[in-house]
Order: C-alpha cells, then sequence, then structure tokens
C-alpha cells in the first residue's frame, strides 16, 4: 500500500487520550477569559506553574515523603503549569492574535526550561535516584528534539501519535503524588551492581526508569516512523524532477501551462526549504 503523501492542511495534531475533554474545557476558558489576560501572561503562568512544581518536589526531600504538603502543591503546579501552556496558544487563535513564529518559539524553549526544573526537582525529593532521573531528563529531551525536528521537516507539528501527551504524563505524575501522600515512597526493592558499587532501587527509581525507557523507545519508534516517510516523500519528489528534466531537455517538446506548473512544483519539492507551522502561536 502507497503510503500517504502530507497536504497543506495537515499542520499541527494533537490527538491524545484527553483530549476529548481537554478541547471543549479549553474552548469554554478562551471565550470567558477577561480581555485583559493575554496570551503572554498564560505563558508566564505556565512557567510559574513549572517552578512551583520544582521548587515543591525539592522541598519534598528535606522531610519524610508521607503525608508531605508538599506533594499536594506540587499537584497544584502541575495543574497551573498545564493551564498557562495549553491556554496561550488556545487564547491566541480564539482571538485571532496568532504570533506563529514566536509563540512556536517561545513556548517550546520554556518548555526546556520546564522539563528541567520538574526533573530536577524530582531528582531532589528523594523519591527517586537523582542520576537516574537525569537519563529519563536526557530521554525526554531527545524526545523533545525529535518533536522540533519533525516540524521543520514537514511542517506538522504533531506532539504525539500514541494517545498519551504531555496532558496525560501531568496526570499521572499527580496520581503518583496522591500515592506516595498517603503510602510513602516505598523501600528498597532491590539493588542492582553497576561496577564494584550496589545501587539501591525503590519504587520511584523504577517509575522513573520506566518513563525514561518509554521515552527512548518511542524516540526510537518516530524516529524510524518519520524517517521513512521523508524518504519515500523525497524519493517521490526526486522521481519527478529527474522525469521534469529528462522532458525540459528535448527542445523540440513543448510543455503546456501545467505541465510547466508540474515541472516547477517538483523543483520547489526538491529543495531544502524551511517550513514555519501554522496555527500554533502564544
Amino acid at each position: 500500500m502507497a503510503k500517504k503523501i502530507r497536504t497543506e492542511k495537515d499542520k499541527r495534531t494533537n490527538d491524545i487520550l484527553l483530549g476529548p475533554l481537554e478541547r471543549p474545557a479549553l474552548a469554554f476558558f478562551a471565550k470567558n477569559m477577561p480581555a485583559w489576560v493575554n496570551s503572554d501572561m498564560l505563558t508566564l503562568v505556565g512557567l510559574f506553574g513549572s517552578v512551583l512544581t520544582g521548587v515543591s518536589y525539592a522541598l519534598v526531600g528535606l522531610s519524610s515523603a508521607k503525608s508531605n504538603p508538599w506533594l499536594i502543591v506540587a499537584s497544584l503546579g502541575f495543574i497551573i503549569n498545564w493551564f498557562g501552556d495549553s491556554m496561550d496558544g488556545t487564547l491566541a487563535r480564539y482571538r485571532n492574535m496568532s504570533r506563529p513564529n514566536y509563540g512556536y518559539y517561545t513556548d517550546h524553549a520554556i518548555d526546556g526550561i520546564t522539563a528541567l526544573l520538574i526533573f530536577g526537582g524530582i531528582g531532589l525529593s528523594g523519591l527517586a535516584r537523582f542520576d537516574v532521573t537525569m537519563i529519563t531528563l536526557t530521554c525526554y529531551m531527545m524526545l523533545m528534539m525529535q518533536v522540533f525536528l519533525k516540524t521543520h521537516a514537514t511542517g506538522v507539528f504533531e506532539m504525539t501519535s500514541i494517545k498519551i501527551g504531555p496532558t496525560e504524563v501531568r496526570l499521572i505524575a499527580i496520581i503518583l503524588n496522591t500515592i506516595v501522600f498517603f503510602t510513602g515512597p516505598g523501600k528498597t526493592l532491590f539493588e542492582l551492581q553497576v561496577a564494584s558499587q550496589m545501587i539501591p532501587v525503590n519504587t520511584g527509581t523504577l517509575v522513573i526508569a520506566f518513563f525514561g525507557v518509554l521515552f527512548l523507545t518511542y524516540y526510537i519508534y518516530q524516529v524510524i516512523r518519520t524517517g521513512s516517510q521523508l524518504a519515500y516523500e523525497d524519493g517521490e519528489a526526486l522521481k519527478r524532477r529527474k522525469e521534469a528534466e529528462q522532458k525540459t531537455g528535448d527542445t523540440d517538446i513543448k510543455l503546456t501551462k501545467s505541465e510547466l506548473k508540474a515541472v516547477k512544483k517538483a523543483r520547489k519539492q526538491a529543495k531544502d526549504v524551511k517550513d514555519t507551522p501554522s496555527g500554533w502561536a502564544a
């Protein structure tokens, strides 16, 4: 079965599990947002939420995790981060105030800060080993990098293709915070020998390591999937260009307007053009 070549309408996808609930909620908030609130304010609200989460996790490490109120504050930070991060672009599109280049760059530059704050806070909380948490952060950053590269190469901003996106990850984190609040972080499950050292592994470390493996696996899947699609599309464009060059090389053949248009299109597709995704703004 032949692969599909994307069209201009395929610019931004966000097909997540919570989408049927999230999209109406965001539309409601955008419709009822006070006029004095703008997208930049909401971006700062999202950043404040990530700072609150990171700092709260770090403060958890100063005492016992069980019944620790900072876990509740960390969960609140996730909610605030979701609201600001999801609403800035939604509000801009609702008010027809989109700034695609500025919004795309700023939003994802802040996403990097958010990831560092949250994973750094978890590493300092004592809920999971700091080194394992940093490895998981690296895998997450690789996944983010893949999304940005794909957007640049295809013009399609695809947050996820497995129904699990940032919203679902935040919800999972809140659930885990609640479990730890009532039960504690759990005891050491086993010890792992690395070189000459025995490294204790608790439940939190195991959960963080699981997400690291998940991020890395999805990264590899996306690289193979996207690379295959790009190879197919570039191959088709190259084939059309070669056919056009052969046709235009014969001076006895006069091309029709439609044929000339096809030649120009084939040559344009063969060039390295930077596509700016539309519809994504802050």
